[in-house]
């Protein structure tokens, strides 16, 4: 994989992993427990925890491509467990791309 294409991805997984953060907090997690309907939770908590699993992934494959210090995978982790931080951090990391 080139390293164009990697970040690439990771920035894709990463905007469609902050997305579904959104959707699972402020959407699924409302649902559940004030319309009690927990069915959008094991959804959207499924298909979020695919996209995070993928994010990880992508970001150690782009930490050693691009040779970026354990301090930006830290950050880019801490990122990804707040909402709206992946978004911070694609901008992050295409200024520093």
């Amino acid at each position: 994989m080139e390293n164009k294409n990697t970040l690439t991805i990771l920035l894709k997984v990463g905007f469609a992993e902050g997305l579904s953060y959104l959707l699972l907090l402020f959407i699924a997690m409302p649902l559940k427990y004030y319309a009690d309907t927990p069915l959008p939770v094991r959804y959207v908590g499924m298909i979020h925890g695919v996209l995070f699993v993928a994010f990880i992934v992508f970001l150690f494959q782009g930490m050693l491509q691009y040779k970026w210090s354990v301090k930006i995978f830290a950050i880019g982790f801490l990122l990804s467990l707040l909402p709206f931080g992946t978004f911070y951090l694609e901008k992050l990391l295409k200024k520093n791309a």
